[in-house]
């Protein structure tokens, strides 16, 4: 999933339990922390990761949340940044959620919408859930099954909902390429897809088998919609809440609050975890990042929503001073800093070329854009150690040439027809200081290969829908190297390879996840893994599928990554978890004074 878009979780068919940090066994303070009343705790580094720091169930605030640029949508079906995916559990129910739970806890896929987990038929190509009763919208009206049917038959038309994954469209039965619900108004075109026997019962059939579904069933494009109030692209400034807080403002360039659902039914909720501590939440949009930093150790602001970690000029302050280190927390995650490299780009065409780009990018420089070893461990290969099965492999020498191995480099110009190196253009998100300051890293690398570097700086909003993830328009400005993050949206192979290397998953229309990626041995790989039963050798395949990526040098892997988040004092109830990486935004809350 785009970071901030990351999920990490099990799989179910293997019952793998992912622990990115050691995970206690309840909500336990940590030495010197509070009782569970949420008042003063004493600070202690990575007190939150993967345990609950100044447990609390005190309700009541205005938990302050601030992001450097707006994301890709509020949507529950038009989104795919992981703090979109975090927060959402606090507006809409989908039919599963990934459970508010510190560590490993919190990668479980538990009913939320749904009574329990699906019931496979036919091979695991059919899944059953039963919707449960009294679940009702923030008007009052009960939800029911035919509005799941809805929620996910809208997120199929990428035309209109360009952002959030593709895994419907991919894997239910006999939907039409270019569905739309807005042009079937009685959804016909997913008769064969979805059923809806009674008010609370859906079912899904798919086109092949896939034991995992309800890892499919926890995305917040099953979170239910009513087809009567939904606004298409508008929908984002007011989604129709089923969870425990409703839209009560939206301004895309200021940013949104939300406020209690009189409407929700703690009673229907008893599996998730959620605690709805705040009485309000208030995120803001367009603040810079370092400003948000000082803004949280002053105690202004409770959560850098984005959940990646702070600033780097942050980072060395507060690493420096004891009592600021000891609000910090570490996390580590399933998630890939790296740099796409286009093919559709001429000279990029050529695979020597982009093996030039490998050789002569400077790594540690790499990291260094991220904080250094605090922020990730220099990339090899693509998959995260954290992934199941995930191998790690060194082809190009990374780890032995840490800044980059100029010969290597030329001796692949010549052999790609470009001896004396050439022009390229590489794109970033504009409000990442992180992003910006690999483009500028690799600027001065490459240039010493003769590889001469152009930044080109976009929206983050838009960044896929109509920037470096629209094919055509990626070409045409000639974006040979884009900069981007992925965070598994659960932790096997699957999960984080197939949404970025599966060439099938590429859209015309933009809001793409894979930004270049196309090798048909790795498409036939995948369709190899899902259809092989067992966990190791179906492991294997994705590693295969990792170094056959690695070897048409199609990816420059930056980063494996941590964030160092700053706690502050005025939070309760913060932890963090393998399914977020981050802090989990459906059970945090206040500090009680």
């Amino acid at each position: 999933m785009r970071w901030n878009r990351m999920k990490t979780a099990t799989v179910v068919s293997a019952a793998v339990a992912l622990s990115l940090v050691a995970a206690c066994g309840g909500p336990k303070a940590t030495p010197g922390g509070s009782s569970s009343n949420g008042g003063a705790a004493t600070p202690e580094a990575n007190a939150a990761v993967g345990k609950i720091f100044n447990p609390s169930d005190k309700k009541g605030g205005t938990l302050r949340m601030a992001i450097t640029e707006n994301w890709d949508s509020t949507d529950p079906g038009d989104t795919y940044y992981g703090l979109s995916w975090n927060l959402a559990r606090n507006y809409v129910r989908p039919l599963m959620m990934f459970k508010s739970a510190p560590g490993a806890e919190g990668a479980k896929p538990v009913p939320d919408l749904a009574e329990a987990p699906g019931v496979p038929s036919d091979g695991a190509k059919t899944w059953t859930y039963k919707i449960r009763k009294g679940v009702k919208f923030e008007d009052g009206t009960e939800v029911t099954s035919k509005d799941v049917k809805y929620g996910v038959a809208r997120s199929l038309d990428k035309a209109t909902l360009p952002n959030g994954p593709t895994y419907f469209n991919d894997f239910l039965l006999d939907v039409p390429k270019d569905y739309s619900v807005y042009k079937d108004k009685t959804l016909a075109g997913v008769a064969k897809a979805i059923e809806t026997p009674d008010a609370n019962t859906i079912v899904f059939h798919l086109n092949k088998p896939f034991a995992s579904f309800d890892y499919f069933a926890q995305l917040p494009s099953t979170a239910p919609v009513p087809q009567a109030k939904d606004t298409g692209a508008k929908y984002k400034e007011h989604p129709i809440a089923t969870g425990p807080y409703k839209f009560e403002t939206y301004d895309s360039n200021k940013g949104f609050s939300l406020v209690r659902n009189t409407s929700y039914d703690a009673a229907t909720d008893p599996d998730s975890g959620r605690k709805a501590l705040p009485d309000k939440i208030t995120v803001a949009f367009n603040v810079n990042g370092t400003d948000i930093d000082n803004r949280l150790i002053a105690g202004d602001l409770d959560v850098d929503i984005a959940g990646t970690g702070v600033q780097p000029e942050t980072q060395a302050k507060v690493l420096a001073d004891p009592k600021l280190k000891a609000h910090t927390d570490n996390v580590a995650a399933s998630r890939l800093n790296f740099t796409v490299l286009n093919t559709q780009v001429p000279p990029l065409d050529n695979v020597h070329c982009r093996k030039a780009i490998l050789y002569a990018a400077d790594h540690e420089g790499y990291q260094r854009a991220y904080g250094g070893p605090i922020g990730g461990d220099i990339a090899t290969n693509m998959m995260p150690p954290l992934v199941t099965g995930a191998q790690k492999f060194d082809d190009y020498g990374f780890e032995t040439d840490k800044n980059g191995n100029v010969d290597k480099a030329k001796d692949e110009l010549k052999q790609c027809g470009q001896p004396n190196g050439f022009p390229m253009n590489i794109s970033y998100r504009a409000d990442r200081a992180k992003e910006k300051a690999v483009a500028e890293t690799l600027q001065q690398s490459l240039k010493k290969a003769g590889i001469i570097l152009t930044t080109k700086p976009y929206p983050t909003g838009d960044y896929l829908k109509l920037y470096a993830g629209k094919p055509d328009f990626a070409k045409a400005n000639k974006l040979g190297m884009i900069i981007y993050s992925w965070g598994a949206d659960w932790g096997d192979g699957f999960g984080f390879l197939s949404q970025i290397v599966d060439s099938r998953t590429i859209r015309a229309t933009g809001g793409n996840s894979n930004l270049g990626v196309r090798i048909p041995e790795v498409d036939a790989m995948i369709d190899k893994a899902l259809t092989t039963t067992d966990e190791a050798a179906r492991n294997a395949i994705w590693v295969d599928v990792d170094k056959k990526v690695m070897s048409e040098a199609n990816v420059l892997p930056g980063t494996w990554a941590k964030g160092l988040l700053y706690r502050p004092d005025t939070l309760a109830n913060v932890f963090s978890n393998d399914g977020q990486n981050m802090y989990d935004y459906a059970g945090i809350g206040l500090a009680q004074k």
